[in-house]
């Protein structure tokens, strides 16, 4: 399905990110794997990638616009072009409002939501025709949060930006959306007592927490040319959460 594209992905070297390079490398895209500050379970996607492509490591703190326009130039050195942008670096720290200090709330946003800016403003002059911008949002971008204000804000910033943007690149052929999930069995969760786990799978219509792969299927099609009459979308992968 990707045979042969250029697909640059943030937080690619754990959870969902993983999952996306891995299922875009099994479907022949060439995947720039970004990554903070875990090298070697980088190293170990760059590894699975290349069972079925091939692939690139770039490190950089997205959330630094200099750093962005670095491993974007990296990436484009070695594959020409940017056909798909996958934005899905992020953080979470849960706290109640009243507990979040300046620091982090800068933190989380500069990191969830700066970062899309950094890497759409620094990747878009090698977008052509065709290409495609993904954005990794959450549910909590509806709903918000009892335990991670910022985090919800970051997210719900993220589908206004994807709005703005599939807006004004229509015309260039270039197409924007979202994927929302659920909870999704990843370290975000990693805490979770199996009575928390239980009841969240309570709530959740399937009756099961989502897995990372199932993210990565939905970027997979938004990703193709399946979709190319689809733009300014939000796709949620709740499991059925919001249904009614």
């Amino acid at each position: 399905m990707l045979d042969g594209k250029k697909a640059l992905i943030t937080g690619a070297s754990r959870g969902i990110g993983r999952a996306i390079a891995i299922k875009f490398a099994e479907h022949g895209a060439f995947v720039g794997i970004n990554y903070f500050k875990s090298h070697e379970k980088a190293k170990e996607v760059l590894k699975e990638v290349k069972k079925y492509s091939d692939g690139i490591l770039l490190p950089a703190d997205v959330g630094k616009f200099n750093e962005t326009r670095k491993i974007v130039e990296e990436f484009v050195n070695v594959a020409e072009r940017i056909d798909v942008l996958v934005n899905n670096a992020g953080i979470y720290k849960r706290s109640k409002f009243e507990e979040t200090d300046e620091k982090q709330w800068d933190e989380i946003i500069e990191t969830n939501l700066k970062s899309c800016y950094n890497m759409c403003k620094n990747a878009l002059p090698y977008m052509k025709e065709g290409s495609k911008i993904i954005f990794i949002s959450s549910q909590l971008a509806f709903r918000g949060s009892s335990h991670g204000a910022d985090y919800a804000a970051s997210k719900a910033g993220i589908l206004g930006l994807m709005r703005s943007l599939a807006i004004e690149l229509a015309e260039r052929k270039i197409n924007v959306n979202a994927v929302a999930p659920g909870t999704i069995d990843t370290d975000i969760i990693a805490n979770y007592t199996e009575e928390q786990r239980r009841k969240r799978i309570e709530e959740i219509p399937l009756k099961r927490l989502g897995m990372p792969e199932d993210v990565a299927n939905v970027c997979l099609f938004l990703a193709s040319n399946l979709a190319d009459y689809v733009t300014g979308e939000v796709i949620l992968v709740t499991g059925g959460l919001y249904i009614g």
